[in-house]
């Protein structure tokens, strides 16, 4: 035990030299206190917290309903875009419509019509890339509003069939109780 401690004072008398002795003021303490006793107000994180949050929602919703239309209407006239829009909300519309019918019975009709959108989409962009290449004519112009006319009747001749479907069901049902 005595060892240790021989070598415990050798330790601190080679690092004597190496301390910090210094005094600290006088008000000190008082200095101390102070500090300790000013309430600094909270951060409030929630604030920015807020601000990336919505930064990141308006982000995610310009990704995922990213409007390709004004892109592709760059070169056309203002009719044109103006016909294109309108047209192309009456579609949505009917589509919301045919989704907000979606059940069991109508799946295969909605998934029917579905594929059948595509197909249409698929000639309207044939559609659209020759209004690129060629730029406005009559033909074309024509063609773009019969393919929007085309979905459009389309759509609502789908709807149709499924509300005949549910009476005809209803119907049914009626007459068997």
């Amino acid at each position: 035990m005595k060892n240790e401690k021989d070598s415990l004072d050798k330790l601190f008398s080679r690092l004597e030299n190496q301390w910090d002795v210094q005094e600290l003021n006088s008000d000190h303490q008082v200095d101390f206190m102070q500090k300790l006793n000013k309430k600094e107000p909270k951060k409030k994180y929630w604030f920015m917290t807020a601000i990336a949050a919505s930064i990141v929602l308006m982000l995610g919703i310009s990704i995922f309903y990213k409007n390709e239309k004004p892109q592709q209407f760059k070169f056309a006239s203002k009719e044109t875009k103006r016909t294109d829009s309108i047209f192309n909300i009456l579609i949505d519309n009917e589509l919301v419509k045919l989704k907000e019918k979606s059940s069991p019975e109508n799946e295969q009709i909605i998934n029917d019509a579905l594929k059948q959108m595509k197909t249409f989409d698929a000639d309207y962009q044939k559609i659209i890339n020759e209004l690129q290449k060629n730029g406005e004519n009559k033909q074309i112009i024509y063609a773009m509003i019969s393919n929007l006319q085309t979905r459009i009747s389309f759509l609502q001749t789908v709807l149709k069939r499924i509300e005949d479907n549910e009476k005809l069901k209803n119907t049914s049902n009626e007459k068997t109780l």
